[in-house]
Formats: structure tokens, C-alpha cells, sequence
């Protein structure tokens, strides 16, 4: 189990940083061909990205979320933008650091989720807003437990993770879009958690042991990698270690991995160490994989408590 928060008087502080998009799923038994039309069984509009999702996960795990990042602009003329913000509003994410663009829209994704809980996304970012950059980093990392960073938005996030790790705040990387292995969040971040795709495509091979390999000749973070129903890999030293995830009927998969990256960020806030905020974390994705609606049903952290109890029986 994960402990409760610092010294039990406050919940930890989360800074997440990176993406906001506005999602709308779609499920439907089977994936379409092309040419055809089909019937979705049923639908939803939330909120989504990376980081987005991570501050929601954050915030219903127990956490004080913080979200920072570029959405299209200005307020109340820019309709998508606006949406995310209500949406992370009600969910008690701190949204005063986001950054609106003028005359830029804000990214928006179609997703089809099928049967099996697999999710196709179409997504939709007008490239203005990459070059967008956070103000005030200094105050935005102040009282920061840990900042929690995608790397969508590359120029954003990184003088807001230099500030962090120039103050000792641990900075955990959401390495799910395929770089460069030289990109410099990598070394600056002090933990890795990169997606399968992502990480095949940024060491370029494709056995994982082989690729994670490759990255820890790059950086002295930890590094791990989640693989859908497959085992975490991660590296202890030159050992590249297994952590089996929790068997479940996955009903949708999307967002997933922004809950893990959540839960393994909070549990780090909370003292835990690497492999157990790692559990942690699968059991947070675990949850939210058996039921459909993205970011809507994110679990709770009592949710997340009772499965674990119940793994133990």
C-alpha cells in the first residue's frame, strides 16, 4: 500500500504539465473499414492529453492537482479551450497557469473504442500553440511536490522542469511521443516512464529490454516502460527488471496511461519507492480500464485502495 501523504498533514502538491485536448469517444463493437458507416453504442465528450488526464487522476487519487499548459485563445471566444478548462475546473485542477494563444484553436482528438477496450485517436493541434511558454516558473514550481511533465510540448515544459530540478522537486516524464534519444528532458528528468511506441521508435529497436537499454546509456533517470497488458519493464542499475500488471477485461484503455503516470507520480510524493508507486500506479490504470468514458471515470482513490485489498485474497 501506498502511504499517506507527507507526514500526514496535507495532501501532496502535483504539478502537471504538457497537453490539454478535448475528446470525443466513441464505442462501437468493431473498429470501421473504410467506406462504411456504423453505429456507436455510445458516446462522450471530456476533457483529455496527457498531462490533463494526469491532473484529473491526481486530483481524484487525493492529490492537489496543478495543470500548466497551451491551449488556443483568448477566453471566451475560443469554444474547445474554454470546455477543457470548465471541465478540469470541476474536477478542482488549478488551471491559473495555462497559457491562451490568440487565434489558435485548442487541440481536439476523435477517438473509436472498440470492444476489447483497444482505442484508435485522430487528433487535431494547430502547431502555433508549441510555441507557447510558461510564465513565472520559479512561482509555479514553489511549494511543488513533484512535477509531472509530458513531452507534447517540449518547449513548454522544459524551463518549468530545469526550475524544478534546480530546487530537488522530482520530475517524472511522461515519454509517450517518439524523440530524439538525446533530448535533453530525458536527463533532466529524474524518473522516465516512457509508452511502448514511444520508446521502440525514440531508441529505434524494437525489443524493449533492448531499446530501454539504449536509453540508460543516455540518462541516469530511472527509467521504465509500460506495455499495454504486458509487464513493466524497468531498469535497476544494468538489470532490466519485469512488474506484472493486474489481470483484468479491459472495456477502454484511453487514458490509461496518464493515470499510471499519475499514480506513480503521487505515490512518489507520498515516500513510496519506485517499485511500489509502480504498483500503485498499474492498479490506478487497472481500475480505469474496466469501464469506458476517458477521463469521466478516472478512479477514486478508495477505488484504487479496494482493488489492491482485493489482489491480496
Amino acid at each position: 500500500m501506498v502511504s499517506s501523504a507527507k507526514g500526514g498533514s496535507r495532501a501532496p502538491h502535483i504539478l502537471c504539465t504538457g497537453i490539454a485536448v478535448l475528446d470525443e469517444v466513441f464505442r462501437v463493437g468493431e473498429f470501421p473499414i473504410a467506406d462504411t458507416k456504423g453505429d456507436a453504442v455510445e458516446f462522450v465528450s471530456v476533457g483529455g492529453g496527457c498531462a490533463a488526464n494526469a491532473a484529473v487522476a491526481v486530483a481524484r487519487l487525493g492529490g492537489r492537482a496543478r495543470f500548466a499548459g497551451p491551449l488556443g485563445g483568448p477566453p471566451g471566444k475560443e469554444a474547445i479551450g474554454d470546455r477543457i478548462l470548465a471541465g478540469l475546473a470541476r474536477e478542482r485542477v488549478d488551471c491559473a497557469a495555462c497559457v491562451r494563444v490568440k487565434g489558435v484553436p485548442s487541440s481536439i482528438s476523435a477517438i473509436v473504442v472498440n470492444a476489447r477496450g483497444e482505442r484508435t485517436i485522430v487528433n487535431h493541434r494547430d502547431n502555433r500553440l508549441a510555441a507557447a511558454l510558461p510564465k513565472n516558473v520559479d512561482k509555479l514550481v514553489a511549494f511543488v511536490d513533484v512535477v509531472l511533465a509530458d513531452n507534447r510540448f517540449p518547449e513548454f515544459v522544459l524551463p518549468i522542469c530545469v526550475a524544478a530540478r534546480e530546487r530537488g522537486i522530482p520530475v517524472v516524464l511522461d515519454a509517450d511521443k517518439p524523440t530524439r534519444k538525446s533530448d535533453r528532458l530525458f536527463t533532466i528528468a529524474s524518473h522516465v516512464i516512457f509508452s511502448a511506441e514511444g520508446l521502440r521508435a525514440t531508441a529505434g529497436v524494437n525489443d524493449l529490454s533492448s531499446a530501454i537499454d539504449i536509453m540508460g546509456k543516455r540518462t541516469r533517470s530511472f527509467l521504465a516502460v509500460t506495455n499495454g497488458p504486458n509487464d513493466v519493464l524497468w531498469r535497476d542499475g544494468r538489470t532490466i527488471r519485469s512488474m506484472p500488471v493486474f489481470r483484468i477485461n479491459a472495456v477502454d484503455t484511453l487514458a490509461a496511461g496518464d493515470v499510471f503516470h499519475a499514480g506513480f507520480a503521487l505515490a512518489l510524493a507520498e515516500g513510496s519507492e519506485a517499485l511500489q508507486a509502480m504498483q500503485f500506479a498499474a492498479a490506478a490504470a487497472a481500475v480505469k480500464c474496466t469501464r469506458f468514458g476517458g477521463s469521466a471515470v478516472l478512479p477514486s482513490r478508495a477505488e484504487v485502495d479496494a482493488f489492491l485489498r482485493r489482489q491480496k485474497r
